[in-house]
């Protein structure tokens, strides 16, 4: 039987030990230590020991975790600047406006939470006070910090807004209320308040990924030389519930890789979640602090007020500190509701020191420690993290501030496992709340049971003092800023025209025609430089790899190997000014970018133009929700959706075909969704996009949108444009006719019955082969017409349904372009059905369609669409049933012809 206590093999018994003797002294020593002080004192040695090699220089892992104790000690940290009893007062007003605020709602039904605020102010304030950089900074060059907020807690920045006379009480009284147009929106939100948020945050753990792609964007910008951000800091205020989310750390190594030291995530670990304690049998803290030092991070723990030193200073044998990092959280939880005669039991009784210990102490000392003092409620601990963490290089921080949820808010509220659903507090909870604030509001004041708004006036020492502080930190914040930029100037015609003439004999996807456009854009000299390409990776697959050594790929430590490929055209090179952000296998970091390069317009002043380019299949099903952030943000630029379509990508099968992609984009109301059938078509459109996106927009016509591109990877052969007016138009608003039976060349006898094909992205190819087949062989004349976007013709069409019903006269667009076509409509897409009926009730032919539905398959292109319908024979049955039921070919034609094809 195996020893436990036998000495393990060890991976350092591989290494030569040039002197065992003293190696074996080494040990000897701890296990001395060991057997006569303890193995609590031999543990304390070693750390000490460690911590003295590290601040020599000398290379070792480091530990996961540390003790459950704040890592500045209250004899390091720095004093305050300016005045704390002022800073003290300015919370306070904020803490009661905000639960004023939601309380005063709560009438309406419109709901909002209190607890999180009032568990975070201090770690707001202090960054308000003392370290938030604001858009008129000089030092950060106009850009200011980057504050990503927990939005649960943004009635207190609401608050402050209103403090320093940003908002009014009107405002706040339509908190959650803007139908009317005048109202707050319940959460951060670009789109709802452009002037104020920057950054969309309560889709939970979108925040913290988005936070470090932003960081990483900032170095982005600075390195490629368009605009020096190193002075911007990025901030994200998050949740310990927040970090179960798995975007919350899906980046962290990322930004210790890339040593982003211009980032802090502040985590506000009140140790509960919306329904009860984050980690109830464990210690959410001391998880985090291992994941965050595991991934290369700085962390810096303040967890315990000032009311402790006494605690720790008498704890000689080492006893506190092993209990408290017994304790699990939901046990510390309890301890903040209960009296000072069980905490004495339950917790200083656990261990003989202990319980010599707190015959030392009052119960209003335990008390004060168990039920006030945490790190996070205390200006001095919050300062003294802040500086670390900004002053800490090589490496981004994060700070684990401890807090109780509901602090300030009275017994009802804190630590309470109901209080994120709690939504008022009764006038005399307000009125408990108003002596321990110390404010200067009167029980008359209390009109109708009503709870008053305070503020100290707009002359007062606390507002004056506030403003003063922002302005020495370079304006109020948050705030986001849309900066009068000049339109970006139009590149060369050439590079789209070059696509008017067509491919000739040359096969051509349309993956392949994008990048060759993007290549040639980002030559142009005004231009060139804003693109930014960013792919997840297979950027060969999409073709992209013609770019590599013209833009290079963007590394801040540039390439400091040689690349095995360097002896090729086209090999692999990496610059710290490189041009192309490729992310490696993340859909969701590529994402992040995409939203921080497409606001950077907003953020740094600096419009750049990103286009994303994914399998279409892994973009609006995997992240969709990021998406969304994105119309959120009002971020703007291209997304592609490559390798596109339920058919195209043989071989593949189930999860990589995507028939559906354009019907989640539909749902958002920021995206102009285009399936482009030819390259001339991609080069009108992204043109088109430019224009609307960088450009001089039409009157009323919103800028802040972005498009989805789909692109297929099945070489064919690109036509020249047709010639005639308003093909461009058709393009964009999305449907014009291609071609007619009798401009096809194609044999059909005169008054032969007639049908109009309407088909999208790939699937145009099949129809116009139908097109050929009905007149050959059945006598039929089919016109076809490219569906560029579906979704485009529906909004225009409800739009004018919308008209209609305000008295105006307007008519959709895809009726007018159909108005006088002969004979019923048949679409067909690579999709589902359900992308082309999108239409149906605005088409006044007879309708009918054809789709890819179902799953996905693995077979060649004609299996595949031959088992979905969809190819060219199947289109000719489809087109001879419409015709049949129409009375216009014979019933048994239909028969025929599945005979005739094996359908």
């Amino acid at each position: 039987m195996t020893d436990p206590h036998a000495i393990q093999p060890s991976a350092l018994d591989q290494l030569p030990d040039r002197d065992p003797e003293e190696t074996a002294e080494w040990q000897a020593s701890l296990d001395a230590v060991a057997r006569e002080a303890g193995p609590h004192r031999a543990a304390y040695l070693m750390r000490r020991t460690l911590e003295r090699a590290e601040a020599g220089g000398i290379a070792l892992p480091k530990l996961l975790e540390t003790d459950y104790v704040n890592t500045i000690p209250t004899s390091a940290e720095p004093g305050i600047p300016g005045d704390p009893e002022m800073e003290a007062r300015i919370t306070a007003w904020n803490r009661w406006n905000a639960a004023a605020m939601v309380t005063r709602g709560s009438k309406y039904g419109v709901g909002g939470h209190i607890a999180t605020f009032a568990s975070a102010a201090w770690l707001y304030e202090t960054g308000f006070n003392h370290f938030f950089k604001g858009k008129e900074s000089q030092e950060a060059a106009g850009s200011g910090d980057q504050l990503y907020i927990q939005g649960h807690a943004s009635p207190g920045i609401y608050a402050r807004a209103f403090l320093d006379g940003r908002l009014n009480e009107a405002h706040l009284d339509n908190f959650r209320q803007e139908a009317g147009g005048n109202g707050l929106p319940s959460y951060p939100h670009p789109r709802r308040l452009p002037w104020l948020w920057e950054f969309p945050t309560v889709s939970m753990g979108l925040g913290p990924l988005s936070a470090i792609y932003q960081a990483r964007f900032n170095r982005y910008l600075t390195n490629r030389g368009i605009k020096d951000v190193s002075a911007s800091h990025v901030w994200a205020f998050l949740g310990d519930g927040e970090m179960d989310e798995p975007e919350s750390t899906a980046a962290l190594a990322l930004a210790a890789r890339e040593e982003l030291d211009n980032l802090t995530f502040v985590i506000n670990c009140n140790l509960q979640r919306l329904d009860g304690p984050v980690r109830a049998n464990f210690k959410i803290v001391q998880e985090l602090e291992a994941q965050f030092r595991g991934a290369g991070w700085n962390v810096v723990k303040t967890l315990w007020g000032s009311a402790w030193d006494e605690l720790f200073a008498l704890d000689t044998t080492g006893a506190l500190v092993r209990r408290l990092r017994q304790v699990p959280d939901a046990q510390i939880q309890t301890y903040q509701t209960r009296d000072a005669a069980y905490i004495r039991q339950d917790f200083f009784g656990a261990d003989p020191a202990l319980a010599e210990m707190a015959k030392l102490l009052s119960d209003d000392k335990i008390l004060e420690c168990f039920h006030l003092s945490r790190g996070g409620h205390e200006a001095r601990k919050v300062y003294a993290a802040y500086k670390a963490a900004v002053e800490h290089k090589g490496a981004p921080t994060v700070i684990l501030a401890q807090t109780v949820k509901g602090h300030t808010l009275g017994e009802g509220f804190a630590s309470k496992n109901a209080n994120h659903q709690m939504k008022k507090l009764t006038v005399d909870e307000f009125k408990t709340m108003r002596d321990l604030l110390g404010l200067p509001i009167k029980d008359s004041d209390f009109a109708d049971g009503q709870v008053p708004y305070g503020h100290p006036g707009a002359d007062s020492p606390e507002v004056r003092y506030l403003q003063e502080r922002r302005a020495a930190l370079g304006g109020p914040a948050p705030a986001r800023r849309t900066h009068a930029l000049a339109p970006l100037p139009a590149p060369a015609e050439k590079a789209f025209a070059s696509f008017d003439k067509g491919s000739g004999s040359q096969n051509v996807a349309t993956t392949m025609a994008f990048v060759r456009l993007v290549k040639d854009l980002v030559r142009d000299k005004e231009t060139g430089k804003r693109w930014v390409p960013i792919v997840p990776d297979e950027a060969r697959t999409f073709g992209m790899e013609s770019l590599f050594p013209s833009l290079g790929i963007y590394s801040p430590k540039g390439q400091t190997y040689e690349p095995v490929d360097r002896d090729q055209l086209m090999y692999y090179k990496e610059a710290k000014n490189g041009q192309i952000l490729n992310e490696g296998i993340t859909e969701a970091g590529s994402m992040a970018d995409f939203i921080a390069a497409s606001t950077a317009y907003a953020t740094h002043g600096e419009a750049m133009i990103p286009f994303y380019i994914f399998y279409s299949m892994f973009g609006w099903q995997r992240t969709a929700d990021q998406m969304w952030q994105l119309g959120d943000q009002l971020g703007r630029g291209f997304l592609v959706g490559a390798t596109a379509g339920r058919t195209t990508l043989t071989g593949e099968g189930l999860q990589h075909a995507d028939g559906h992609s354009p019907v989640i984009a539909a749902t958002n109301p920021a995206a102009l969704t285009y399936d482009p059938a030819f390259a001339y078509e991609v080069a009108v459109i992204v043109r088109e996009g430019l224009r609307r996106m960088y450009g001089e927009a039409h009157e009323g016509e919103d800028q802040n949108v972005f498009y989805y591109l789909t692109v297929y990877n099945e070489p064919l052969p690109q036509p020249a444009k047709p010639a005639g007016l308003g093909i461009d138009e058709g393009i964009v608003k999305g449907l014009y006719r291609f071609n007619t039976a009798e401009s096809a060349d194609v044999s059909v006898p005169a008054n032969a019955p007639r049908i109009q094909l309407l088909g999208s992205g790939t699937a145009i190819h099949w129809a116009l082969q139908a097109q050929r087949v009905l007149a050959d062989e059945w006598g039929v004349a089919a016109d076809v017409w490219s569906a560029t976007s579906w979704s485009e013709l529906r909004r225009d069409a409800m739009e004018a349904d919308a008209a209609l019903l305000r008295g105006e006269e307007r008519v959709p667009y895809v009726r007018q372009a159909l108005q006088g076509a002969e004979g019923p409509v048949l679409a067909v897409s690579d999709y589902m059905r359900q992308v082309p009926d999108q239409i149906a009730q605005w088409v006044e032919q007879d309708w009918s369609s054809l789709g890819a539905d179902g799953f996905g398959l693995s077979d060649t292109r004609e299996a595949a669409r031959r088992h979905f319908g969809v190819d060219a024979q199947s289109i000719v049955v489809a087109a001879l049933a419409q015709l049949a039921r129409r009375g216009e070919v014979k019933a048994t034609a239909v028969k025929e012809a599945r005979e005739k094809y094996g359908l």
